[in-house]
């Protein structure tokens, strides 16, 4: 099947959305809405996306903010977060911008919670200097937003404003020269292509790298893999961010096989006042940085994983102790704020009202993706990218919290503004690569040199050196099991040289036999997926290795006892300075 342009000098633009998360949908609908010819493609059913499994809300300065909030306020906790690392422009724009698409929400449907005044009901999570989290429907505020969107593209279908294609999985962007001119899909086994003037990656991220992820399983890196291979920059694909707190379900062993439906406890839990403790019963991040449980989450993330490697027990989990918000609030207060995360619990046997919740860091959110300027734009002609494929710079090395809806509908219309207003015959400035944006002034990638296209080398096809610690092992079978947890025992949480060079090794093997002859001819959707999270992770280990300092999301030290990174670390080998050393401190500046 193959879906021409429309012809003839009067034609609409066509626009191609490959995604159906909040950047893809509402992006969708403002195209539609300003008169686009608009195909939204997307591999699974419109709900499948990260999006609807987003809880604790979105963040945004309002008309009516809570008392003394500001946007430069917002604008300071995302630089903070983001560890220096942020485009400090694409902030500025994200933090300004945000009522305008907050109420552009509103014209789809969408509706946010009140509080007693009917007053918006703004909640305050980590890192945040001011309560100015929007909910809804308590905490499936991505659930809420998604089927109000999807409900809007349906309608948009039905008055033949929006061609939808679904369980499509995007396998190639169509080119002439180096411009996208569509994009090629597989459907019930078939192969198919969409003309279009331009296409917009909304596709998401790629938590399937690693063994726990608070993503669903269409999250396998579609959008970065193929923006990758049509030519475009990436950058910051070091600092992929865990969310310190998805459940551990029962005999899991802290690893999710990736096909069950992740259960992820809000950050806004421990804004009311859940606390962590370890095996003991310990309240322990105190010790690791002054603002304990409403630190950063990276900070988070990285002081569960430290104290688990402290006690000799890596592999193992900590528990979420929310009994106390129910003591002080009243019988019934979790059910009402959080009721899908208490309907979560229940079905896993766990009432959180009386017990403690084990929980674990999980695959979230990556910071990194494929480098666009403030409209959206690649450095590919014709290609656009929106919400977490794209790197905009916004997210720095950390992201806030809550700011990742937020960036789908800002970046995602701001795409659409740059498509719109795109010449029919583009222009010499839009064929070529900018080292900055002609509408923004600025560089495409803000503190990240753009990945070399000729890292493979580096990572695995040279010999192993024995003297660098490579291991003593031919790379085994490909599978997505052994990728995730070659991804989290050596290029998850906690990093080092040693570790990195193993996973590049491993990789490097089963992408030299698993993905050159994939893309031309398998008619399995998950075959492509497999090509596309092997070269991801080839990507990711890459610039984790370059990167040897840390900062943000990406935490390596080289110093620290290979043993207490590994996933086999002995409690009586590790001392004092260890479990307290400035870097195990990380002290969030």
């Amino acid at each position: 099947m193959t879906i021409p342009s429309e012809n003839g000098t009067d034609a609409r633009r066509r626009l191609a959305v490959v995604g159906s998360g909040i950047a893809g949908l509402y992006a969708a609908l403002l195209a539609a809405e300003a008169g686009a010819d608009v195909v939204l493609l997307t591999k699974g059913a419109l709900a499948d996306s990260n999006t609807y499994f987003a809880q604790g809300g979105i963040s945004a300065v309002l008309d009516e903010p809570s008392p003394g909030d500001t946007v430069a306020a917002h604008i300071a906790d995302t630089l903070k977060a983001g560890a220096g690392h942020c485009n400090p422009a694409a902030v500025r724009v994200l933090c300004t911008e945000a009522r305008r698409d907050i109420a552009g929400l509103g014209r789809f449907g969408v509706r946010f919670d009140l509080d007693d005044d009917g007053d918006p009901a703004l909640g305050l999570e980590a890192a945040h200097s001011a309560p100015r989290i929007l909910h809804a429907g308590g905490d499936a505020t991505g659930a809420g937003i998604a089927n109000a969107l999807i409900c809007a593209v349906l309608a948009a279908q039905a008055t033949g404003r929006i061609r939808l294609l679904g369980h499509a999985s995007a396998t190639a962007l169509l080119q002439q020269g180096r411009r996208v001119t569509g994009v090629e899909f597989l459907q019930d086994g078939r192969t198919g292509s969409i003309q279009a003037d331009a296409v917009l990656l909304a596709t998401g991220g790629a938590g399937q790298l690693f063994a726990q992820t608070t993503n669903p399983s269409v999250a396998t890196a579609d959008g970065l893999a193929l923006a990758w291979r049509a030519g475009a920059a990436v950058a910051d694909l070091e600092f992929f961010q865990f969310h310190p707190t998805c459940l551990v379900r029962s005999g899991e062993g802290g690893k999710s096989d990736g096909d069950q439906d992740p259960l992820l406890i809000s950050e806004a839990v421990r804004g009311e006042g859940a606390i962590l403790v370890d095996a003991q019963g310990r309240r322990f991040l105190s010790g690791y940085h002054p603002d304990a449980e409403l630190a950063p989450r990276d900070v988070v993330s990285r002081s569960i994983a430290l104290h688990l490697a402290a006690l000799g027990d890596p592999n193992g989990h900590v528990y979420l102790d929310a009994r106390g918000i129910e003591a002080a609030r009243g019988a019934g207060f979790l059910a009402r704020r959080f009721p899908t995360i208490t309907r979560g619990t229940r079905e896993a046997g766990i009432d959180w009202t009386r017990e403690l919740v084990p929980v674990t860091p999980a695959a979230h959110y990556w910071m990194g993706g494929v480098s666009t300027d403030l409209h959206g734009r690649t450095t590919v002609p014709g290609l656009f990218a929106a919400g977490e494929v794209a790197c905009t710079g916004v997210q720095g090395a950390n992201r806030l919290a809550s700011n990742s809806l937020l960036e789908g509908l800002v970046f995602g219309r701001r795409a659409v503004e740059a498509f719109l207003g795109e010449q029919r015959e583009p222009s010499q400035a839009s064929t070529t690569p900018r080292a900055s944006s002609a509408a923004s002034g600025l560089p495409l990638t803000h503190a990240s040199v753009a990945l070399s296209r000729d890292f493979a080398a580096d990572d695995g096809s040279a010999a192993p050196n024995p003297e660098e610690g490579l291991g003593d092992a031919e790379p085994g079978e490909f599978s997505r099991f052994a990728l995730r947890r070659l991804m989290t025992a050596k290029a998850g949480v906690l990093r080092s040289g040693s570790l990195l060079r193993e996973a590049g090794t491993e990789i490097a093997g089963w992408f030299e036999d698993v993905c050159p002859e994939i893309a031309p001819l398998s008619a399995d959707p998950r075959v492509h997926e497999d090509a596309n999270l092997l070269l991801a992770a080839q990507l990711l280990v890459h610039a984790a290795r370059e990167r040897t300092d840390s900062l943000g999301a990406h935490y390596r030290d080289d110093g620290l006892p290979e043993r207490a990174l590994s996933l086999a670390g002995q409690p009586d080998t590790l001392d004092e300075e260890f479990r307290m050393s400035p870097k195990a401190s990380l002290v969030h500046d």
